[in-house]
């Protein structure tokens, strides 16, 4: 079903990352949880009242919650596809993720009114009207919402979304909670035991239990989380491959939402080579990664001399230096001025977040190893903080 409605109502829907197919994906899963929905609800709400059973009124009312949910997810997607503005440069796709928090959120508050009315129950117990039409309609509605879920997680994995995906786990958590309801009217009908109250209260726990995580899941790409280490690898190996590059860093990675994506990188190409022939490499490399990986990436040329005796030394010392220290992962832009009574030995290093050590102690630790091998050595150190989480020496 899932399939048929992806090739019915998506045009190109196997080039998902075109931000238009993103769009069409969203908005069809946006509409087939609201028709859904809202067909649940009505049903729900209809047994409930005719049958006297306040829990599938409840659970009735919780499909409309849904309902407003994919709403919100119709919504978010057709704004976070608008283009880029004036006062919005980078786009809006970020809004995919506010309203994946959104839905997150209504997550948290459906599991607290569950547990206040699941309290209210253990308090003041009513009888049910047992009948089986009512245990027919729980039936086909959580057939229906397992569907629900597996149709929004696939969704939202084959597009990357965690706002499909939030979608998705609430859905099956309603699967869980009708459950519920069912599992308390059979156990009424058979025992007279009225449990309704004490299941929903686990069922509730596990509904905010599991909003709060999805809070995390969505809201993490909005306070900059690392890129993804695939991402990282990815871009290293395709510049590396040129073989004018003779190395990379600093490579930095903003996420301004689903399919916008600015990198930015360090290339060290030869010093004592064709300026021309070096920027064709460098425009070369910008144009064929943002094709290949849809990021949009700019590239800064380091020209650096390894044809110098001095710096290719300076270059060994350093490696061995900082081979003994795991929490510093790179050393790169080494350049040697060399004077009368003493040399400027200039560098970058990269060091990992479990380094402890201050800046002045490592600025300090590395001074007194270099000036081990040449006391006239004087280090002018520059450190970088490791942002693309790959905390890997290289």
């Amino acid at each position: 079903m899932r399939k048929l409605l992806i090739k019915t109502f998506i045009k190109d829907y196997e080039n998902i990352k075109d931000p238009q197919v993103r769009e069409s994906y969203g908005k069809l899963a946006g509409a087939v949880g609201i028709a859904s929905n809202v067909l649940l609800c009505t049903i729900k709400i209809i047994v409930g009242l005719v049958f006297h059973s306040i829990a599938i009124l409840a659970d009735g009312i919780n499909n409309l919650a849904d309902a407003s949910s994919s709403f919100i997810t119709l919504i978010g997607f057709r704004l976070a596809s608008r283009p880029a503005d004036e006062d919005h440069p980078y786009g809006h796709a970020r809004i995919e993720y506010l309203t994946g928090v959104i839905v997150s959120v209504l997550i948290i508050v459906l599991g607290i009114q569950l547990c206040i009315r699941s309290i209210d129950k253990i308090i003041h117990p009513d009888e049910l009207d047992f009948s089986y039409v009512a245990v027919a309609v729980l039936i086909v509605a959580i057939l229906i919402k397992i569907w629900q879920a597996f149709f929004n997680i696939k969704m939202g994995e084959a597009i990357s979304s965690s706002t499909l995906k939030a979608t998705g786990t609430d859905s099956r958590n309603d699967v869980i909670s009708t459950s519920v309801v069912l599992a308390g009217i059979l156990i009424g009908k058979i025992t007279g035991l009225q449990l309704d109250g004490y299941l929903g209260i686990l069922v509730a726990l596990f509904i905010v239990y599991s909003g709060f995580q999805l809070v995390k899941e969505t809201a993490d790409p909005l306070l900059g989380q690392a890129p993804d280490p695939e991402l990282v690898t990815a871009i290293s190996e395709q510049i590396l491959s040129h073989s004018e590059v003779l190395g990379i860093h600093d490579l930095v990675v903003h996420n301004y939402g689903p399919s916008r994506i600015f990198a930015s990188v360090h290339v060290e190409v030869d010093a004592h080579g064709n300026l021309m022939e070096s920027h064709d490499v460098i425009d070369n490399i910008e144009r064929t990664l943002s094709e290949k990986l849809h990021i949009h990436l700019v590239v800064h040329m380091d020209p650096v001399d390894y044809k110098d005796p001095l710096t290719l030394t300076v270059k060994q010392q350093l490696n061995e230096l900082i081979s003994k220290n795991e929490t510093i992962l790179d050393v790169h832009d080494v350049r040697v001025v060399q004077g009368y009574t003493h040399h400027n030995i200039i560098f970058d290093i990269v060091v990992s977040p479990q380094c402890n050590m201050s800046e002045s102690e490592l600025k300090s630790k590395l001074t007194e190893g270099l000036q081990q091998y040449n006391s006239l050595y004087h280090p002018v150190i520059t450190i970088d903080k490791n942002y693309t989480g790959d905390f890997e020496k290289h």
